[in-house]
């Protein structure tokens, strides 16, 4: 288990990605602040967004539990989207492969 260093700590929000099973319509983005909803093709939502840190995540997840569809995935992403950048970044890799989860 790792523990919170002291000191210099990034502050920047972390960029999230989450995908359920089902169609949230856009009248669903207010209950997701600074998330974009993306509906797929292939009958999925896609959650992409600034997360400030893990107990905002936890209550995203909350909410996304209320809504009722089931959770794909979640992923912590490298980073957000740049200015002059398409959005798509891409998911992080593991720290230590060595070690699973």
């Amino acid at each position: 288990m790792t523990t919170p260093t002291s000191g210099s700590q990034d502050r920047r929000p972390s960029w999230y990605e989450i995908r359920l099973q089902g169609c949230l319509g856009p009248r669903w983005a207010t209950w997701f602040d600074g998330m974009t909803l993306t509906v797929g093709a292939d009958g999925t939502t896609l959650l992409r967004g600034p997360v400030v840190d893990q107990a905002a995540l936890h209550g995203l997840l909350q909410r996304l539990r209320d809504v009722g569809l089931p959770l794909l995935s979640v992923a912590r992403l490298e980073s957000g989207p740049q200015e002059n950048e398409p959005r798509t970044p891409q998911p992080r890799k593991p720290e230590n492969p060595e070690h699973g989860a």
